[in-house]
């Protein structure tokens, strides 16, 4: 593509120099053709981070892109443009030195400014390889860059943002050097109109508001030129400048380099012997099928054969061998995603779950026809996740590895809390509105007009305005963080590919986020927490701990034991990993299934887009009729009744009815589920259409399975990643049902469920557990279980410093038990602090310390005084500190008066967040049962009838109906049961601002059954409390 016009932009910001660049890649592609231009450069501060978006959006939009990007250190910058690899790699190197000395950054905001190492740009520009092109407006810079690089590739910056003096300055600068000049924009914005934007986007980055500037602009605020400006209008703004327009045309005919994209980047791997990795890895799944199988039968070495001469010829045997290096740090793991197809996985070690047995299909993973590479993801216990990073990092070497990036955007809520903060409204104000928008908001203007959490409440100005300009910016990054387990390891240094900047962990993490890192050709494994595996560990641990059974899920089946089973069938799955929320417990319930493969199943189809086939589904498993929707599906759909329920089968149905390739197949799977890919999905809709008509397929027909696979788009599973999950939820099901206190106790533990650990609690008493209170002799750092009882751990005490309770525990492990609150005080109390020691006492955790007849109220008193005591000794009170004097508690106690009831509650939720004594319901038996509530336990008893429960809020879920109405799905329980209603339309719009979470209601409705699980329709809300007259 040659350069059309007069004039291409070479200095662009896009959204992606957080904060300062308005619009994004596409916008900004589009908005060039559209004004006659046919080439663009990119220039983003300080970072690459849009690189291969504006790859791929340059060329569907027809414009040839320029790799560049703008480098800012203080009040120095320059514009680098890529002409080569080498000069490639040597940008990507500057601007990770340039981060490395910045130190950890949210943005590219003060870069230089105060930084913590030193970073010299003008060096830094010297020693970049000959395949750049240098732009820049400091006269300081090109003369020493003039001294020390070749001049061809040098030229000063004729931008809109240089003042009238400064631009006389530059202009004689180049003159007396004979250095030549370029025009550019500058360019933050696509449009004229896009200065407002950007104004109110720079406000944001430095925390103003825009009243404190009185009319000036807020710091780093470019002038109205700076727009992406036709070559006549840039024509206009250098009358006596032609060259530097016409030198914009030759950097652009030189800079003709874009990186190489798809092109797998592997780790390296060396082999003890140096011998081939293909032929180790080899030797190694045999080694493991004599583990896994007893030894290597005909299905084995057939599957082996097949997987093996795929990942010889796409290079990927020392993948393998570098994540089965890494699995082996921890004893317990899970990999799971399309890895888990892989028979090679399993027999590594890196998955658990048979792929043979349970008919995984490899090539959802890995096949011929593959392009991008796939990815292997491996969960380790959350708490133990920090110890492989670091191994991965030690092992491999600094700069072979670094993280993959997240790029945060500024949503709904924070667009409106940010602009409304820029326009100088009160902070309570702010938060009381942003507080009702739901989480699911697009438009904040339409949100207000419509939604029922703003039905009578007034917005005045500058409301409105607000949310006009919020809307503006809305959806742009603003800064980078990390992503939540992925890693790369490049040979020969991450850095050479892609920028690389610190975190605050100081762990390096590339510019790009997955998405993009993939389509470069990065390798990603993801090494991710789960604190599940965690809650699994801990509880097999306290069981062998108590003399019970030695618990070694590699040994034996969870999804062969009966009991286990018949539990996961009533849907009694509250604290069991991937399978305890509200929509796949009822599942569960109403299938009666409780074996692995329709565990896998359930947990597959429960997906957003998937609701109206999830009905169909019971039905079918419940013995209704159905006949595929085509024959040559009945194979691919046979397990799962005809209903598509996995990925792969979107791209099964694809091969078997339109005759898509396995490559074509896989991406078609893969542009459903991917963000900027609305064009490629409507190609591939026509695709397929045309292929299934060419078969002689019904149009019929055609819709209604091009329908079942649109409910794919977004959230989904595949098979090997749900049968990976499934295995770690019957691990969990079997600690549930054998050994219910120490699985509940280590789920309250890791605090990572999906619930809160209040309903955790509830739930523990609802099995039969008792729940004990916090004890200073009793407690450990977490909660325990033990026989029908958990107790809380010292974890759960608010504001607690864990230096004190580390101490008490340490303490109490060297020299035993506190005796009595004396010997408390005199062991542990000048660690601890009075604070920390009264903490103790009102949560009950010193009750076992008190006197015959004494209660908290005494040792609180005794607390005090001891405290007193304490300030009046002097620390240096000797001269010596062995002989420091003591403070000795008070010896006799006066009377005191008890803590009431209504004290000793309050204190309890204080100080452990919430009431563990009792269930906070219990407060109202009278009133609840003077109103008749139904236990709900009862609530199948009563389908079709309207009824009251008494209910305590504990989940809720917001969806959108197909006419865009809002509504919600809500767990409530009571003292009896967990249960389910549901807050149609109307009744959403009357009662959605009534619910919170720390208030008990009387709910009113009528009991709806659906395959023996019933819900309340509710209809009527009214707190409990206010009926008391609370």
């Amino acid at each position: 593509m040659e350069n059309s016009g007069q004039f291409v932009h070479l200095h662009v910001h896009s959204h992606f120099s957080f904060c300062r660049g308005v619009d994004g890649l596409r916008e900004l592609c589009r908005a060039a053709r559209a004004r006659g231009m046919d080439t663009l450069a990119v220039t983003d501060t300080n970072g690459l981070y849009g690189l291969i978006w504006f790859l791929q959006f340059a060329r569907e939009e027809g414009i040839r892109p320029i790799v560049g990007a703008e480098a800012v250190w203080g009040g120095e910058q320059a514009v680098v443009l890529v002409r080569n690899e080498e000069g490639y790699s040597g940008l990507c190197r500057l601007l990770s030195n340039l981060h490395q000395a910045a130190g950890p950054t949210v943005g590219s905001e003060g870069i230089g400014a105060g930084s913590p190492a030193p970073f010299d740009l003008g060096q830094a520009l010297v020693d970049l390889p000959a395949g750049v092109v240098i732009l820049t407006r400091s006269t300081r810079l090109l003369e020493r860059l003039a001294v020390h690089r070749s001049t061809q590739d040098l030229y000063g910056e004729l931008r809109p943002d240089l003042a009238p003096a400064e631009r006389g300055r530059l202009k004689r600068f180049l003159k007396d050097h004979g250095l030549p000049p370029v025009a550019t924009a500058a360019a933050c914005f696509a449009h004229r109109e896009g200065h407002r934007t950007h104004r109110l986007l720079r406000a944001i980055a430095t925390g103003s508001t825009l009243a404190s500037f009185r009319g000036d602009d807020p710091p780093g605020t470019a002038p109205p030129d700076c727009w992406l400006a036709d070559p006549g209008v840039m024509e206009g703004r250098h009358p006596d400048q032609p060259e530097a327009m016409a030198n914009s045309l030759r950097i652009a005919d030189a800079c003709r380099f874009t990186p190489e994209l798809g092109k797998p980047i592997f780790p390296a791997y060396v082999t003890a012997d140096g011998g081939d990795p293909a032929a180790l890895l080899e030797q190694l799944c045999l080694d493991g099928a004599y583990r896994r199988y007893g030894g290597v039968g005909e299905p084995v070495r057939r599957r082996l054969d097949h997987e093996m001469a795929i990942i010889r010829a796409k290079g990927f045997s020392p993948y393998f061998l570098v994540v089965r290096d890494i699995v082996a740090q921890a004893p317990r793991t899970c990999g799971r995603g399309s890895a888990a197809a892989s028979l090679v996985s399993y027999l590594l070690g890196i998955t658990h779950v048979d792929p043979i047995r349970h008919d995984l299909y490899f090539e959802r993973f890995l096949h011929h026809g593959r392009s991008d590479p796939p990815d292997i993801d491996v969960d380790f216990p959350w708490d133990e996740r920090d110890d492989v990073l670091k191994w991965v990092f030690d092992h491999f070497g600094e700069g072979q590895v670094a993280m993959i990036a997240n790029h945060c955007t500024l949503g709904t809520r924070a667009a409106v809390r940010e602009t409304a903060k820029v326009l100088g409204l009160p902070g309570a104000e702010i938060s009381r509105v942003c507080k009702r928008f739901p989480w699911h908001a697009d438009d904040p203007m339409e949100v207000v007009r419509k939604h029922p959490c703003f039905r009578g409440v007034e917005l005045g100005e500058p409301w409105p305005e607000i949310f006009r300009l919020a809307m503006t910016v809305q959806g742009t990054p603003r800064n980078l963080s990390v992503h939540c387990g992925g890693v790369v390891i490049v040979p020969g240094g991450v850095s050479r590919v892609v920028p690389v900047q610190p975190t605050p962990k100081g762990l390096p993490v590339v510019q790009w986020e997955k998405d993009q890192a993939e389509d470069a050709g990065l390798v990603k494994i993801d090494l991710l927490g789960n604190r599940s595996l965690a809650v699994i560990r801990d509880a097999c641990r306290e069981v062998g701990d108590h003399g019970g059974e030695s618990i070694d899920f590699h040994r034996f089946d969870p999804t062969e034991d009966a009991e286990t089973c018949a539990m996961v069938s009533r849907g009694e799955t509250m604290g069991v990993f991937y399978v305890e929320s509200p929509a796949m417990r009822q599942l569960q319930a109403k299938c009666g299934k409780g074996d692995f493969e329709h565990l896998v199943i359930h947990s597959s189809i429960i997906r957003p887009a998937a609701n109206v086939y999830i009905q169909e589904y019971v039905r079918r498993l419940k013995g209704g009729s159905w006949e595929p929707l085509h024959p040559a599906l009945d194979h691919v759909l046979r397990e799962t009744y005809g209903i598509m329920v996995y990925q792969e089968d979107v791209s099964r149905a694809a091969i078997a009815l339109a005759g898509f390739d396995a490559g074509s197949a896989d991406e078609l799977r893969k542009v459903m589920s991917k963000k900027h890919k609305a064009a490629k999905l409507a190609d591939y809709r026509d695709r397929f259409i045309d292929g299934a008509r060419r078969r002689g397929i019904g149009d019929d027909v055609i819709g209604k399975i091009w329908d079942m696979m649109l409910s794919f788009s977004g959230y989904s599973f595949c098979k090997p990643h749900s049968a990976s999950y499934a295995m770690v939820s019957f691990q969990s099901a079997y600690l549930r049902a054998h050994h219910p206190a120490e699985f509940m106790a280590a789920v309250i533990s890791n605090q990572g469920g999906y619930y809160s650990a209040f309903a955790y609690v509830s739930e523990a008493r609802r099995i039969g557990l008792a729940v004990l209170p916090p004890c200073i002799n009793r407690s450990m750092k977490h909660w325990t279980g033990r026989n029908d009882a958990i107790r809380v751990g010292l974890m759960q005490l608010q504001g607690f410093p864990g230096s004190a309770r580390d101490h008490l525990l340490q303490d109490r492990a060297r020299s035993g038990r506190y005796r009595d609150f004396d010997d408390l005080l005199q062991r542990a109390g000048d660690v601890a602090g009075p604070e920390a020691v009264r903490t103790l006492i009102l949560a009950g955790a010193c009750d076992g310390l008190l006197p015959a007849g004494g209660n908290r109220a005494d040792l609180a008193w005794k607390l005090a005084a001891w405290s007193r005591s304490r300030e009046r000794t002097p620390a240096d009170a000797s001269l010596f500190a062995s002989h420091r004097v003591e403070p000795e508690p008070p010896s006799r106690l006066p009377r005191m008066g008890r803590y009431d009831d209504r004290a000793l509650l309050e204190h309890e939720v204080r100080c452990l967040g919430f009431l563990v004594s009792r269930h906070p319901l219990t407060l109202y038996t009278d009133v609840i049962r003077k109103a008749k509530a139904v236990p709900a336990r009862d609530l199948n008893r009563h389908v079709g009838r309207r009824v009251t429960l008494v209910g305590w809020y504990v989940t809720g879920k917001p969806v959108m109906t197909k006419h865009g109405e809002a509504m919600e799905f809500l767990s409530f329980e009571d003292t009896t049961a967990l249960y389910e209603t549901t807050f149609f339309p109307r009744a959403y719009d009357r009662f959605c601002s009534m619910i919170s979470r720390h208030r008990p209601y009387f709910l009113t409705g009528r009991v709806e059954e659906n395959y023996g699980v019933a819900t309340l329709n509710v209809d009527g809300v009214r707190p409990v409390d206010r009926a008391a007259g609370g």
